[in-house]
């Protein structure tokens, strides 16, 4: 096939982003491509190569596939700017930031998670490789599995190799699993995150990521007795900033009846309409809610404000009184910040 014969190469693309193929162990890129006529889609990227023809875009390593999309976004926007029609050129403006906005999340907050995991079982102790059972077929995977088991002790599923995948059946007992399906691979990664938590990675997905999310905010808790962000928040009151925004946690200064850094969560609202943060909004705080929800742009083109609130099942937030209603900017800090951040802090 040779490129622009296909259909598809004359679409506009509007944003880029790596996804990691465990099956195959590369990163894949994807883009969000749009027709007239048609909404914006994600699919697997094809370029052209030196001789004319067609390849998919694939990179060994994460870094590659990371800094490839960061530059290959700022282009792309910079295309999207130059389209004549105000309406068009804003709703794919706003489309673009949004969806990358979302991947981004996602991906910092698995991240999150799976530092926590690995930290939490930090002092468990790790299999013999010699007393893994396994079935004489599957001895050429001992090595493979055995190290996964070092570095994650709790796993009840693993990719030992491409497309192959052992899952433990109790007392050391380990055997192929899934055939080299894509759903075992696909089961693998979220058996990283889950079982570090207690859960089974066959479980409905958000489900367990929500349960999560309640685990991490006590230890979010924890990161405040730490000197380095101590230092940190010193460093932002001083700047004036009360309210700093970092990978799904809030550091939120209180500064009524002298209560000082707390912890707070986002809540960001993620829908097919065109969402997109608007960093330079303000959040009016009428309540002392655990949850931020940070201001955002509909596609319209409406600008609406952040709010705290509880989240279901917390009961009503206790409100402010009107007179202590508090509207404050945010300050977004480095994604990784959270990570780095939760990999330090021990865990008791």
């Amino acid at each position: 096939m040779k490129w622009g014969n296909s259909k598809r190469d004359h679409d506009r693309i509007l944003a880029v982003w790596p996804r990691f193929e465990p099956n195959y162990d590369y990163w894949h890129m994807q883009e969000l491509a749009y027709r007239e006529g048609d909404a914006p889609t994600w699919r697997a990227r094809r370029i052209p190569t030196a001789q004319g023809g067609v390849r998919s875009d694939i990179y060994s390593d994460e870094s590659t596939a990371k800094n490839t999309a960061e530059s290959l976004n700022i282009e792309l926007l910079s295309q999207i700017e130059l389209i004549a029609d105000p309406i068009t050129r804003h709703s794919l403006k706003l489309r673009a930031v949004k969806s990358i906005q979302a991947k981004q999340r996602l991906a910092n907050e698995e991240k999150l998670m799976l530092v926590e995991a690995k930290q939490r079982a930090a002092a468990s102790l790790r299999v013999l490789k010699g007393d893994l059972v396994l079935n004489p077929n599957a001895e050429i995977f001992r090595e493979a599995l055995f190290q996964k088991l070092q570095d994650m002790p709790y796993l009840r599923l693993c990719q030992v190799a491409p497309r192959v995948h052992m899952e433990y059946l109790g007392d050391n007992r380990w055997a192929v699993a899934f055939n080299g399906s894509t759903r075992g691979a696909e089961f693998a990664l979220r058996a990283q995150i889950a079982n570090g938590f207690g859960f089974s990675y066959r479980e409905h997905w958000g489900k367990v990521k929500g349960k999560i999310r309640k685990i991490l905010l006590p230890r979010a808790n924890q990161l405040l007795q730490l000197a380095s962000v101590k230092h940190m928040l010193d460093d932002a009151l001083l700047a004036g900033d009360r309210v700093l925004v970092c990978n799904g946690v809030v550091f939120w200064y209180e500064a009524d009846g002298d209560v000082g850094w707390q912890v707070k969560q986002t809540t960001q609202v993620d829908s097919a309409d065109g969402e997109a943060l608007w960093r330079e909004g303000t959040i009016l705080s009428t309540n002392h809610g655990r949850l931020v929800v940070l201001p955002y742009i509909k596609e319209s083109g409406e600008q609406v404000k952040g709010h705290t609130k509880n989240g279901p099942g917390d009961g009503p937030a206790k409100p402010r009184h009107a007179k202590s209603y508090v509207e404050i900017p945010f300050k977004s800090l480095k994604d990784d910040l959270m990570i780095g951040l939760f990999g330090e802090l021990p865990y008791e």
